[in-house]
């Protein structure tokens, strides 16, 4: 698997599997009873108020970053005081010059501003999916000499020890999650996306980078036990089980086409910061240019995870219309757009 690609996967995981699998592989919306409460507990998904989202202006990673995020957090109503804070970025793969990765110095800015606001102890996990050598690429994108800087510690979620936690939705067969203590054990749980298209599910925001919180050393490499129990069921199921506080969407250079890995830069200049990450997805969506009902599994979550209703939430910062940029998708994914 170490020197298999994504699409090599893809291939052989569909043969692999059967019909069954390569449908769930391929985003066929495989759930039977779309939006009805059998597939989750009530008790445990109450249905959401109004969100907080803020869309600010962003064109580097360089000068004033942390300001610019202590700004974005307060705008949303943070609340990290006297809390154990995990920074979720999205680490995948290193690739010089390309935006693969959440910016290192967007992760080492929001450190800084979480301290700021009184978090005492802020740590960044990641649980890679697609390279096994974690220490890799955390050293060769940047990340870990960011960190350095500002004297924070990295937690390799792949390896990180485990704790059972029951599924309270039911879009896989899956009953129940090995997630990492570093996730369970946080009093709050930020999950920093790359704002990037997607291959095999249109778009990557903070919902599906919440695969990254499996580790792998139990679920494989790509995370295939959850590509096999069906991409956007396991994207329910696992963001539902990690239940993110707060979303950072790093904007500033996003990933058009062929994303989350080969796909072509493309300066959107924003960053999006929100206290449901379902109301942040639904804003981010809309700012790549997709309807996000039209997104299965972001409509899907919308009706239980979190809110999605545009009425229902209320943006600062910039108006969606004069940051809007219209990323180009691969065919298949069209009809996600308006």
């Amino acid at each position: 698997m170490d020197v298999m690609d994504r699409r090599a996967f893809l291939r052989r995981s569909a043969i692999a599997a059967g019909t069954v699998g390569a449908a769930a592989l391929f985003g066929e919306h495989l759930w039977q009873q779309r939006g009805t409460p059998e597939l989750w507990d009530a008790a445990a998904f109450v249905p959401p108020g109004t969100a907080r989202v803020a869309v600010l202006s962003a064109t580097s990673y360089d000068n004033g970053l942390e300001d610019l995020v202590d700004r974005g957090l307060r705008a949303i109503g943070a609340d990290v005081g006297g809390a154990r804070v995990v920074l979720k970025p999205n680490l995948v793969e290193f690739d010089a010059g390309t935006p693969i990765n959440t910016d290192p110095r967007l992760v080492a800015a929001t450190v800084i501003a979480l301290r700021r606001l009184g978090a005492v102890d802020v740590l960044v996990g990641e649980g890679p999916g697609h390279r096994r050598d974690t220490q890799y690429v955390v050293v060769r994108s940047g990340l870990l000499e960011a960190l350095d800087a500002v004297d924070a510690t990295f937690v390799d979620l792949n390896t990180d020890a485990v704790k059972r936690v029951p599924l309270r939705s039911r879009y896989t067969e899956l009953g129940a999650l090995w997630l990492p203590r570093t996730i369970t054990d946080a009093d709050v749980v930020i999950s920093m996306p790359k704002m990037k298209t997607h291959h095999w599910a249109g778009l990557t925001l903070s919902l599906k980078n919440c695969f990254g919180c499996v580790p792998g050393r139990i679920y494989g490499w790509p995370k295939n036990a959850l590509h096999w129990a069906g991409l956007e069921q396991s994207i329910l199921d696992v963001a539902a089980a990690v239940r993110p506080d707060y979303a950072i969407v790093d904007g500033i250079v996003g990933m058009e086409g062929n994303g989350p890995i080969s796909g072509t830069p493309i300066e959107a200049n924003v960053l999006v910061f929100g206290d449901d990450p379902v109301a942040t997805d639904t804003v981010a969506a809309r700012l790549m240019g997709f309807d996000p009902e039209k997104v299965p599994y972001l409509a899907e979550a919308a009706r239980f995870l979190g809110q999605g209703d545009m009425d229902k939430i209320r943006l600062e910062g910039e108006s969606l219309g004069s940051v809007t940029r219209d990323f180009a998708v691969l065919p298949p994914f069209r009809s996600m757009k308006p």
